[in-house]
C-alpha cells in the first residue's frame, strides 16, 4: 500500500513512539505546518521524517536544485518515519514550535519537489511485528540487560538508571536505538531492519561494541554539535 506524504529532511533518524520537538522557521515548512493544522478534523496530521545522507538541513537561498533521492542539495535515506503532529506554537515572527511522536515507518518510491514549497514522496508503508515472537521476547531481555550496564558506563550518578524500560520488545528496540549514542547511520539501519528480533540482534552488538569502546577510553563520546561550543585550548 502506497501513500504521498510531505517530507521533512533532518539531520536525525525518527523512530515510532518516539517524541521529536522541532522549530520551524523556514517558510517551505511554516506552509507545511499550516497545511496540517488547516486539515480537516480527523484527518492524519502527519509528515515524513527523513535523515540527510548528505547535505544539510537548511536549504540556502535560491530555487530548489533536487532531483529523486539525490539532488544539488541533499541525498535522502529510502526508509523514514512518519511525525504525527501533536501540538503547535505559532511564534510573533511567523514560525512554529511543534511536537510530534514518531507514528510509523516507510520507504520513499519517488521525491516530487515541483507540486508543493516543501518536499513530498510517494512512499510505501513497511510492515511491522504482530503478535507474540518468543524470539524477540528472550532477546529484549538480553537487551534491556546489556543496555542498563551501558547506561551504567555513560551515566555517572547510578540512581539515573532506575528508570523503567519497557517490556515490548518492540516498543523497546525503538527507544534503545534513539537513545543509545548511535551515529546516525547505525540508527538508519536500525530503523531499516523490518523484524523486532533483528533489530535487537543488531542493537545487542552495537552496544557491546560501544560499551567495550567506553570501558577502553573510559570517556563518553561528545556529540559533534556540541564540539562547536567548546572553549578553544590555550
Amino acid at each position: 500500500m502506497s501513500a504521498r506524504l510531505p517530507v521533512f529532511p533532518l539531520g536525525t533518524v525518527l523512530f515510532p513512539g518516539l517524541v521529536l520537538p522541532l522549530h520551524i522557521f523556514e517558510e517551505r515548512y511554516r506552509a507545511l505546518v499550516r497545511h496540517l493544522v488547516g486539515l480537516p478534523e480527523g484527518a492524519p496530521r502527519e509528515f515524513g521524517v527523513v535523515a540527510i545522507q548528505a547535505g544539510w538541513e537548511v536549504a540556502p537561498a535560491g530555487p530548489p536544485g533536487r532531483s529523486g533521492l539525490a539532488g544539488g542539495e541533499i541525498t535522502l535515506h529510502e526508509v523514514g518515519c512518519t511525525a504525527e503532529l501533536r501540538q503547535v506554537t505559532e511564534l510573533a515572527d511567523g514560525g512554529f514550535d511543534i511536537v510530534t511522536v514518531g507514528r510509523r515507518r516507510f520507504r520513499i518510491a519517488e521525491i516530487d519537489d515541483d507540486a508543493e514549497p516543501y518536499l513530498t514522496a510517494e512512499v510505501e508503508w513497511l510492515p511491522e511485528p504482530a503478535g507474540p515472537d518468543e524470539v524477540a521476547d528472550v532477546l529484549a531481555a538480553r537487551v534491556i540487560s546489556v543496555f542498563r550496564n551501558y547506561l551504567g558506563l555513560i551515566r555517572p550518578d547510578q540512581e539515573e538508571i532506575s528508570e523503567q524500560l519497557p517490556e515490548d520488545p518492540t516498543v523497546l528496540s525503538h527507544l534503545v536505538a534513539a537513545t543509545a549514542a548511535l551515529t546516525v547511520a547505525d540508527r538508519q539501519r536500525l530503523l531499516a531492519i523490518d523484524d523486532t528480533a533483528g533489530r535487537l540482534r543488531a542493537e545487542l552488538r552495537l552496544l557491546n561494541r560501544e560499551s567495550a569502546l567506553l570501558r577502553q577510553v573510559r570517556a563518553v563520546p561528545v556529540p559533534l554539535s556540541e564540539l562547536a561550543g567548546l572553549p578553544a585550548p590555550n
